[in-house]
């Protein structure tokens, strides 16, 4: 019975100093805490901002204007309050939107900016080679800051109520010089005005896939 005690005191101080050397050897190559790695005592005060990243503003490219549409190229709008009018197109902007008119003085569309992605070209078209194009553009049709807290004023206190469009001197005479080009080149061309005048609707019955516009 000694023997067996013995032996297995030996056997269990054995493991004990196995286990010694092992903790030994794991503190031994426990890595050394370095400047880098090492962890703050403190943490920050909620007081001190992070410093904020640069943005920087990427110029988008304008989308490429569709192989249908060209200048002089009949459009039908499906989109705005003018919708379902027919339009002449004059010219792309830099900004990707297309400058069209109806002519005013037949359908009542003036000189504006519409998005290629909301109208449908026709396969009618028209020389508009004689119509000077070259002072509009995206700053032609923007609003100044004045004009844009005059609008909000006036939305504020009149509500819902319709409000006249207020059209500059400038602007009604552009109008008139693009609309005596293109008014002789549509009268022309037979059927043509009617055609423009004219609203484009569709029925219930009337499949727009099927279509040759």
């Amino acid at each position: 019975l000694r023997a067996f005690t013995s032996s297995r005191n030996n056997s269990f101080h054995a493991r004990e100093h196995q286990q010694q050397e092992l903790c030994v050897q794991v503190v031994h190559h426990k890595p050394k805490m370095t400047a880098d790695t090492k962890k703050p005592r403190y943490y920050p005060a909620e007081d001190v901002k992070a410093p904020r990243k640069k943005h920087v503003v990427v110029k988008q490219n304008p989308p490429k204007l569709r192989k249908s549409i060209s200048p002089g190229t009949i459009l039908i709008i499906l989109a705005g309050r003018f919708r379902g009018k027919r339009v002449v197109f004059l010219k792309a902007l830099e900004s990707g939107l297309l400058l069209v008119t109806g002519p005013f003085k037949i359908n009542g569309v003036p000189l504006r900016r519409v998005n290629q992605s909301y109208v449908i070209a026709t396969s009618t078209t028209i020389d508009v080679s004689g119509v000077n194009t070259k002072d509009f553009d995206d700053k032609y049709f923007a609003r100044t800051k004045e004009e844009k807290a005059a609008s909000e004023e006036e939305e504020f206190f009149k509500g819902d109520a319709p409000k006249p469009a207020v059209v500059s001197d400038k602007r009604k005479k552009d109008q008139k010089t693009v609309d005596g080009e293109l008014l002789k080149k549509i009268a022309a061309v037979e059927m043509l005005e009617g055609y423009l005048a004219a609203l484009f609707t569709l029925s219930s019955k009337d499949k727009p896939h099927e279509m040759k516009f």
